[in-house]
């Protein structure tokens, strides 16, 4: 009996995925956990292994083509067996039926429709039940579609056939967001104008004054006793852990929004995107508040060292509450960082500063700034709150001993 390669599911939001490239061919010989394919979804290709043995014997979503999450997407089985999967026969047998009645209401309505006036034939709209049961839940307005059927009747495939001739300015952009990309980088395309398009994106920004942390961080080194090689002390675990507390603090920041439902968490899984060449990757950390420095920062160096490396388990790709950007490496300073929809908030960190400032007692010293900026959906939290968010990110950031505290 033939085994169903399945469209796995790699994230909470994750519905669907693309297969980006078929890596066996029909009658090829697989071993078990052997790549058979990529797909692509929540902003990565992940490779799908064999479940078992054998040979791909069907390939039921080609190339560029989008499956539902735990669907059958190829057939593993013997060399000359012929099969097709439970999906396929289900789907089969249902068109089937619908078409049998289509074609009987169709012909119910023609002889119905036949015996009125002629005048109300002409302005009433011929269309099928379930063809106008598609299109309401679809919220297409049928008066537009020229129906194929007996007298113009609109059926089911007009319905699914549809393109409006007019479009808004957001429907034409989602509807070709990624047009031209492929892999990665259209999964990108698409799940940033997803998140652009769904959420109301504000953002706010603040320099934060790091000049004792950086006092800190010479001072616990020196005293420290101990060579502090994971990443502990490091600006990035720093920060990681300053956002973690002030998360804690505030719960609808650390929060998802998705299908009209507000998720807020009491674990911090912390997102930290790593831009690669082709395109920006986001690991996680699980249950990052209830790390040490020391874990946190091992475990930050772990995720995104085996990120560039393309080694990250699949399960660390997806799951985040909260996401951190940095592009501080690149010189700048302030940007506007997209949510990782749909997270409620993102932090965006820029190039360390060393500023000129007139200190309490007028005489001029050099201060090193950390420039932050917040992007948060307004429609989860108000300006106010998410203002007092960043001001604890940078309180921690600014009294350092509060970090190990």
């Amino acid at each position: 009996m033939a085994t169903e390669i399945i469209m796995p599911t790699l994230g909470l939001t994750m519905t669907e995925g693309t297969v980006d490239t078929w890596l066996k061919n029909e009658g090829d010989y697989v071993e078990k956990g052997e790549a058979v394919c990529t797909i692509s979804s929540e902003k990565l290709s992940q490779d799908v292994e064999a479940p078992e043995e054998g040979t791909l014997i069907k390939i039921l979503v080609a190339t560029g083509e989008v499956a539902p999450c735990k669907d059958a997407i190829g057939l593993i089985g013997e060399k000359g067996e012929e099969v097709s999967s439970e999906k396929e026969a289900e789907d089969e047998a249902q068109t089937e039926e619908l078409a049998k009645e289509e074609i009987s209401k169709e012909e119910s309505l023609e002889k119905n429709e036949s015996a009125k006036p002629k005048k109300e034939q002409e302005q009433r709209i011929f269309i099928t039940p379930l063809a106008r049961k598609i299109a309401k839940e679809r919220e297409i307005d049928y008066s537009q579609i020229d129906g194929s059927g007996g007298n113009g009747r609109i059926t089911r495939r007009d319905v699914e056939m549809f393109e409006p001739k007019e479009k808004s300015v957001t429907a034409a952009s989602a509807m070709t967001a990624g047009a031209g990309l492929a892999g990665m980088r259209k999964t990108i395309a698409q799940r940033m104008m997803t998140s652009l398009q769904n959420t109301a994106q504000v953002t706010i920004q603040q320099k934060a004054d790091v000049t004792q942390l950086m006092n800190f961080r010479k001072e616990i080194k020196e005293n420290a006793g101990m060579p502090l090689t994971d990443g502990q002390m490091s600006i990035t675990t720093l920060l990681s852990k300053a956002t973690i507390l002030a998360l804690k603090e505030t719960p609808k920041m650390n929060s998802l929004y998705y299908d009209e439902k507000l998720e807020e968490f009491d674990e911090v899984h912390l997102g930290m995107a790593v831009a690669l060449d082709e395109g920006l990757i986001v690991p996680v950390v699980q249950n990052a508040d209830k790390m040490t420095l020391t874990e946190l920062g091992k475990t930050l160096n772990d995720r995104i060292e085996k990120t560039r490396q393309g080694t990250l388990e699949s399960e660390n790709y997806s799951g985040s509450t909260f996401t951190i950007t940095n592009l501080g490496k690149g010189g700048a300073e302030y940007f506007t960082p997209i949510l990782n929809a749909p997270e409620t908030g993102i932090l965006g960190v820029g190039s360390l500063l060393n500023e000129l400032v007139l200190s309490e007692t007028e005489q001029v010293v050099q201060k090193q700034k950390l420039p932050l900026s917040l992007t948060f959906d307004h429609q989860v939290i108000d300006g106010a709150p998410a203002a007092d968010f960043l001001a604890k990110i940078i309180s921690y950031l600014e009294n350092p001993y509060s970090l190990i505290l």
